[in-house]
């Protein structure tokens, strides 16, 4: 497989350019979170736009204007099509979306698929919609970058920490993993559990089961990495789809995330 074409454009997102880019920028322009730090890294969710979009938009807000310093963005998210045991990184040397095609790293794909737990399995990723969810925001706040897409099935934790210790790069590279929390609770008890949920990852708890998110191996990974000790953590966003765009009898959570370096001065 070359190109990773789109496979939920028009049913998550948009799959008109110019659409999809006015509800991309609109998102952005909605969210109201005051920006931090730079991040390197993000917890972001995952959904359908009208669903999650307001909640991803105020994670990536906090890029400001990293425009040009951000050159490579690693994203780890669940398998939602198939089933996965370790993780798996694709054959394709671009993925597109309908606002043009981003390049696969080739020199962090190929470091990744000879770390212990890794495969290459185009499968995982053609009908996959954690990582695609997360391309038209990039798009549409970095200049040229690249990514190193990943997805994460049953796997243990400190296998997907070593793989995000081994691509943690620097400035230049920043880490999306892609999860939404609670799936299907009532409102009320939703809110409950990922108000638990939101505790353990502030805490850097990496305890987090797949019934609490949908993600949880891919964060507990990012939680054990030997760098995110060094990480502050801050929750920019906690909501569900009751809150945007859902009824609340069953809803599914989101959390927004960012992880930034501590200012040591």
């Amino acid at each position: 497989m070359t190109i990773r074409e789109p496979a939920v454009a028009g049913m998550f997102y948009p799959a008109e350019a110019k659409e999809l880019q006015r509800t991309v920028q609109g998102l952005l322009a909605c969210a109201e979170s005051e920006r931090g730090p730079k991040p390197k890294a993000m917890i972001v969710p995952h959904a359908g736009y009208v669903y999650s979009g307001p909640v991803a938009a105020e994670a990536y807000r906090q890029l400001g204007d990293e425009r040009s310093s951000i050159r490579r963005v690693v994203l780890l998210g669940p398998a939602h099509r198939v089933f996965l045991t370790g993780m798996a990184v694709p054959s394709a040397l671009s993925f597109e979306t309908p606002l043009g095609e981003v390049q696969v790293d080739q020199e962090l794909k190929e470091l990744m698929a000879h770390l212990p737990g890794v495969t290459v399995s185009d499968e995982a990723h053609q009908d996959e919609h954690c990582l695609e969810t997360q391309l038209p925001f990039l798009q549409s706040i970095l200049e040229e970058f690249t990514i190193a897409p990943v997805v994460v099935g049953e796997c243990d934790s400190e296998k997907v920490a070593e793989v995000i210790d081994a691509v943690w790069g620097g400035s230049e590279t920043l880490i999306v993993i892609s999860s939404d929390l609670s799936h299907y609770f009532p409102y009320d008890q939703a809110k409950e559990i990922d108000g638990r949920s939101s505790r353990k990852i502030l805490e850097k708890e990496p305890i987090l089961r797949a019934d609490e998110a949908c993600g949880a191996y891919a964060i507990n990974g990012l939680l054990r990495s030997e760098y995110c000790d060094r990480l502050a953590v801050e929750l920019v966003d906690l909501r569900n789809s009751g809150d945007t765009a859902g009824t609340k009898d069953r809803v599914v959570g989101y959390g927004a995330f960012v992880f930034h370096e501590v200012d040591d001065a």
